[in-house]
């Protein structure tokens, strides 16, 4: 993608919806910046991204290839990337709103 490679370790842990592990389409993914011990990447299924309290859980990169094989390639894209990904199709790109200072 022609963007810096940051990477996303084991040992931090995303935010992914249940429905990832059910093998439900599409997989989207964004990347916020990392804080604490989080890759700043959230990753959930389908069409609808939720605002439930418990829409996301925790889980450590090293465990993803069990929820969702394949994923892990995108996981270098920096802050501010998402991707958008289905059975013979991929979509990536650049989304400032990610990443832009909160304003008053």
């Amino acid at each position: 993608m022609g963007v810096d490679f940051i990477p996303a370790p084991g040992h931090l842990k995303v935010g992914i919806s249940a429905n990832v592990r059910n093998g439900v389409t599409p997989i989207n993914g964004l990347r916020h910046v990392p804080e604490g011990d989080t890759t700043g990447w959230y990753l959930y299924a389908g069409t609808e991204l939720r605002d439930d309290h418990d829409f996301f859980l925790p889980l450590h990169v090293d465990h993803l290839d069990d929820w969702c094989p394949g994923i892990r390639q995108y996981l270098g894209l920096p802050p501010g990337w998402r991707f958008l990904v289905a059975d013979g199709y991929e979509d990536i790109w650049f989304d400032e709103s990610l990443v832009a200072e909160p304003t008053d």
